[in-house]
């Protein structure tokens, strides 16, 4: 049986008459910059994450940086995040002046609380942890460190779209939460977008301004900024998505669940602590043998994958940081070991039980 590792299509086309509909209205209505659709989405997915304001923007990359320019950083600044995720959660710091400080992370893939203070300097602006995976952060030492030394927290939240700790959404307990609309998120797009979330009105107004090359109207520019709107049209496309999202959520638990349980006593799983809902973008396996494994899957027709093999801090771009392999050891050492699993809500049963079986196959 093929088990593709994604199935973008598949998911568009169960909704497609809807999304043709969205696409429509926008044609007829001409409003095809910002205008209703997007201010319908963003009034939508604020309520959706409990803040009070949403900013749709181009990409999930620029929703950093526009997020970290509105924060007042300079040449020099220090923003702390981690060096396992992808690597638009470092370019976006790069992007915006600032010098990335990595802090390793835990089991969980997720940035270390203990670790997070050593790495604090007279420098440091900003904490920007990665909910990856789309399991939740360990928000509240992280708050409260940021609190204790007057920084502002960011969550790179674009693999997290309705994760919740302690039952509070992502994207709401910092100064702002950036998402990604990439078509492989669990909220997708049909191309890029962004969007921003925020209870600080002054940040708000600043970055309605900074996605618009910074204009406060039509004639009058208040700041040289960059064009990172979205696009209405996938705004409309977005809206219609948002009304699945969470059954699209609760099946991907439930394929988490079913993984966990057949797999639990060969490989290594991730698992949902009590004040965690996690949405699982991916799940994310670890074993010793990943190569092989990952041989032995493609040759049953099972696509797998791997988020991501190169930590950022070994990267070539990231060369003149001046990081050197053993720096980040749990970070360096998950990379060598961890494997996506199919994970995607439109996966039957009979493909759940293939990958099981073929992931228990080669062990046994």
């Amino acid at each position: 049986m093929k088990v593709p590792y994604v199935a973008i299509a598949q998911q568009n086309a169960e909704i497609k008459e809807q999304l043709l509909a969205a696409v429509d209205r926008v044609l007829s209505h001409g409003g095809f910059i910002l205008g209703e659709e997007v201010a319908e989405l963003e009034t939508n997915f604020a309520a959706y994450c409990g803040t009070q304001y949403a900013v749709g923007v181009g990409s999930g990359t620029d929703a950093i940086v526009l997020t970290l320019r509105a924060l007042g950083i300079k040449p020099g600044d220090e923003v702390i995040t981690v060096p396992n995720s992808f690597i638009a959660s470092t370019s976006a710091i790069i992007l915006s002046g600032a010098i990335p400080v990595f802090v390793d992370v835990q089991n969980d893939y997720n940035l270390n609380p203990d670790l997070l203070e050593a790495a604090i300097t007279q420098r440091t602006k900003v904490i920007l942890p990665v909910h990856l995976t789309g399991r939740p952060a360990d928000m509240h030492p992280i708050l409260a460190l940021a609190e204790k030394h007057g920084l502002a927290v960011v969550e790179d939240a674009a693999q997290a779209v309705g994760a919740r700790y302690h039952g509070q959404h992502v994207g709401s307990f910092g100064a702002a939460g950036c998402f990604s609309f990439h078509p492989l998120k669990n909220l997708h797009a049909c191309g890029d977008g962004g969007i921003v979330t925020t209870n600080d009105e002054t940040l708000y107004q600043y970055l309605r301004k900074a996605r618009n090359n910074g204009l406060r109207n039509r004639v009058e520019c208040e700041f040289w900024s960059t064009n990172s709107r979205l696009d209405a049209l996938q705004a409309a496309m977005l809206r219609v998505k948002m009304k699945y999202i969470d059954n699209w959520t609760e099946t991907r638990r439930m394929n988490a669940a079913f993984y966990r349980e057949h797999l639990a006593d060969v490989v290594e799983v991730p698992q949902d602590l009590s004040h965690e809902y996690a949405v699982y973008h991916t799940f994310v396996i670890q074993t010793d043998l990943r190569e092989e494994l990952q041989h032995h899957l493609i040759h049953r027709g099972i696509g797998t994958n791997v988020h991501y093999p190169i930590p950022i801090h070994l990267q070539e771009a990231a060369h003149s940081f001046g990081y050197k392999v053993g720096d980040f050891p749990v970070a360096e050492r998950q990379a060598e070991r961890i494997l996506s699993l199919p994970i995607y809500p439109e996966l039957t049963d009979y493909q759940k039980r293939a990958v099981v079986t073929g992931i228990r196959g080669f062990y046994d």
